[in-house]
């Protein structure tokens, strides 16, 4: 089974870190998907997010939601919850 949570994520990236430690203290299981060096998994992510180019990018149940700014403000709103219900 797959976790509902995906993080596409660099190795130098601070807000990376920060995406999958918010989920950890939260006990939210992800999966991470390193693309630093896959040229090809970068440009699917551009594409499946409808051009983001920055990381971490996360999809809940494989619906792009953002970085960990938007991530972070699903959870305030409240809609983290639901999307992970």
């Amino acid at each position: 089974m797959s976790a509902d949570v995906t993080v596409y994520s660099t190795r130098v990236c601070p807000y990376c870190v920060g995406a999958k430690a918010f989920l950890k203290d939260r006990g939210i299981a992800f999966e991470e998907v390193d693309v630093t060096s896959d040229p090809d998994k970068r440009a699917w992510l551009v594409q499946a997010t409808g051009g983001r180019r920055t990381v971490p990018q996360i999809f809940i149940k494989g619906e792009p939601v953002g970085g960990f700014d938007d991530l972070r403000e699903l959870d305030q709103s409240g809609e983290l919850a639901k999307k992970l219900a």
